[in-house]
C-alpha cells in the first residue's frame, strides 16, 4: 500500500527576514508601495492595498515578498500586538534598500538613507500616531472617489504650486507665528500632521490642516513655554492673522480639523477655543473638530463638524 506524503508550506518568520525568501521579481506595482511607504511613513496592509487599488491577498502577497527581499519593513515595535491578536493587518514601514531604489528610479531626495535604523527605533507611540493619520487619509480618498466631483489635493500637489521658497525650505509645512504673552513674544512653530485641498467643479478650493489629536497633550498650560493644545491653537490663530498661509502656500484661507478621542475633549478644545483673543483672526470659527466615533459609519465629507462656536459644518 502506497502512502502520501504531506508537504507543509514554507511558514517564514514575521518580523525577521528568512534565509529562502520567496521568489521574487520586482514590479511597477511594488514600485508604487514603495513610494506610498516613502509618503506615508508607517502603513498597515489594509491601508497600502486602498492606497494602491489592489485586492488585500494580493497586496500581502506582494508584501511578504518586498519584505524578506529587502525593500520594505516590519517595524518591530508592534511585536507586543501579535501575542494577544495574530490577525491584526501588519504594518509596514519603508526600508533601506526601498529608500535606495526611490533615489535611482524616481531621482527621491532623503535627507539619509538609513530608514531601517529609524524604523527599529520607533516607538508604538509615534507609530500609533502614525497610522491614524493614514486612517484619516485612506477615509478622506475613498470618500473622494465615491463622489467623482471633487478632487483630492494632497500636500506634494499643494506644495508643488506653493512660493518656490517654500518649496525649497526643509520642512515646508512648518508654520511659524509670534504669540505674545506677560510683556514678551516669543516664535513658535507648530507641524500640522496632515495638509490636504479639496478642489471644485468650478476651479475653487478649500485648504485644510489636521491635528490627530489622541488625547495625551494637556488642553491649556499656565506657561506658555509648555506644550498644549491651546499653544496649537494660538499658533493657528496667529499665522492666519499675520496671513503666513497667503506667503507661505499662496492660500486665501483655511481651516484646522481636529480628530480627537471623545466629545468631552472636544468641549474642552472649544472652551479654550473661544476665550482665545487674537486680533484679526477668524477666532474659534477656524477650528473643525471631531472624534473617530463620530466618522464611523459615515466619511470625511458626509460627517457635519463642529467649529469652536458649536456650529455644524461640512467640508464641501
Amino acid at each position: 500500500m502506497e502512502s502520501a506524503t504531506l508537504v507543509s508550506p514554507t511558514r517564514r518568520p514575521r518580523f525577521r527576514r528568512a534565509a529562502d525568501a520567496p521568489p521574487f521579481c520586482l514590479t511597477d506595482d511594488d514600485v508604487e508601495i514603495i513610494r506610498q511607504l516613502a509618503r506615508h511613513r508607517f502603513l498597515r496592509s489594509t491601508h497600502i492595498a486602498a492606497l494602491v487599488g489592489r485586492s488585500l491577498d494580493r497586496t500581502n502577497d506582494r508584501l511578504l515578498r518586498l519584505f524578506h527581499a529587502g525593500y520594505i519593513d516590519r517595524p518591530r515595535a508592534q511585536l507586543d500586538y501579535y501575542w494577544k491578536s495574530g490577525s491584526a493587518p501588519l504594518i509596514y514601514a519603508l526600508a533601506d534598500r526601498g529608500a535606495r531604489l526611490l533615489v535611482e528610479r524616481d531621482g527621491a531626495l532623503f535627507a539619509n538613507l538609513e530608514w531601517s535604523r529609524k524604523n527599529r527605533e520607533a516607538g508604538r507611540p509615534f507609530i500609533e500616531h502614525q497610522i491614524e493619520i493614514a486612517d484619516f487619509q485612506v477615509a478622506l480618498l475613498h470618500a473622494v472617489r465615491e463622489r467623482g466631483d471633487i478632487q483630492l489635493l494632497h500636500a506634494s500637489s499643494l506644495l508643488a504650486a506653493a512660493p518656490a521658497a517654500t518649496g525649497a525650505a526643509r520642512n515646508p509645512f512648518l508654520l511659524r507665528a509670534k504669540l505674545a504673552h506677560q510683556g514678551w513674544t516669543r516664535e513658535i512653530g507648530v507641524v500640522p500632521d496632515l495638509i490636504f485641498g479639496l478642489k471644485f467643479a468650478d476651479g475653487s478650493r478649500r485648504c485644510f490642516m489636521v491635528e490627530i489629536d489622541r488625547g495625551t497633550m494637556p488642553i491649556s498650560r499656565v506657561d506658555i513655554n509648555q506644550t498644549s493644545f491651546e499653544r496649537k491653537m494660538r499658533v493657528y490663530l496667529a499665522a492666519h492673522a499675520a496671513g503666513q498661509h497667503q506667503r507661505q502656500f499662496g492660500w486665501k484661507t483655511f481651516r484646522v480639523l481636529t480628530i480627537t478621542t471623545d466629545c468631552h475633549r472636544i468641549g474642552a478644545m472649544m472652551e479654550a477655543a473661544r476665550h482665545l483673543r487674537i486680533p484679526h483672526s477668524p477666532g474659534a470659527a477656524l477650528f473643525l473638530f471631531g472624534t473617530w466615533g463620530d466618522l464611523r459609519g459615515t466619511t470625511p465629507l458626509a460627517h457635519y463638524w463642529q467649529d469652536g462656536l458649536g456650529q455644524r459644518i461640512n467640508l464641501i
